[in-house]
């Protein structure tokens, strides 16, 4: 039975799946964007970020461990020294989903999956707009209308960065369905460091507010927090366990 497991096989065996899923992220490492599939993009993730997770501690075991899942010593040397210093400072969520449409002839979803911290254009086009905000301490009322007039394009930045961070599949969490993620998304809740941050009690409030029965979220918010850090390997045993004991 396949209690609970929400692994996508992508109509693959498993050696098959794994060889697509070693050659993708191998891919995405060296060229920091690809344009695949919504189904194999998601799985990606779930299979890279892990990986990108090590490659921010130089350690032998470190590399052995990333060369065990991608056995190219380019690609290690790679993620390394180039990626893992652009990935340095941050906490996870390394890779962003764009969605691109439908793909003729089979209607399949596309998307682009690239490195978050390798996008050049938006990162600069963001630290341009938030440089004209700069506020000076002389001036008198000089000062003040600059600041008035800095607001909009604050809100302009915060806007538009709010719209280029992906929102996360909330469904990889055990007991969050289609309806739940739907809920919760609308209640504002898309990432998983919002969810983490979230109460058992306030993510049942806003389910029962949708009208949707559902399993107790007593572990939502710390399934949430080791999706967050990357650490799906963790989570996946976790759930297995999970659903062993309700067996």
């Amino acid at each position: 039975m396949r209690h609970g497991k929400k692994d996508n096989h992508l109509g693959r065996t498993s050696s098959h799946r794994s060889a697509l899923l070693r050659n993708m992220a191998s891919s995405l490492i060296i060229h920091k964007r690809i344009e695949t599939t919504l189904a194999k993009a998601k799985e990606l993730k779930k299979y890279v970020e892990p990986l990108l997770t090590r490659s921010k501690e130089d350690t032998t075991h470190n590399r052995r461990i990333v060369f065990s899942y991608i056995p190219e010593k380019e690609v290690v040397k790679e993620l390394f020294s180039t990626v893992a210093d652009k990935i340095a400072n941050r906490p996870g969520g390394y890779t962003r989903i764009i969605k691109l449409g439908t793909r003729q002839g089979d209607a399949a979803e596309v998307c682009m999956i690239e490195l978050v911290d390798f996008n050049e254009t938006l990162l600069a086009a963001v630290e341009e707009k938030a440089a004209k905000t700069r506020r000076s301490r002389r001036g008198g009322k000089k000062a003040e209308t600059e600041v008035k007039a800095s607001a909009p394009v604050v809100e302009e930045v915060a806007a538009e960065t709010a719209e280029v961070t992906a929102a996360d599949d909330l469904e990889i969490i055990e007991g969050i369905g289609p309806k739940i993620a739907s809920a919760l998304v609308a209640a504002g809740v898309t990432t998983f460091a919002q969810l983490a941050d979230s109460t058992p009690e306030a993510i049942q409030e806003i389910v029962s507010a949708a009208g949707i029965g559902s399993k107790s979220p007593a572990t939502w918010p710390q399934q949430a927090a080791l999706a967050r850090d990357g650490k799906f390997d963790e989570l996946k045993a976790w759930q297995d366990e999970l659903n062993g004991g309700q067996e």
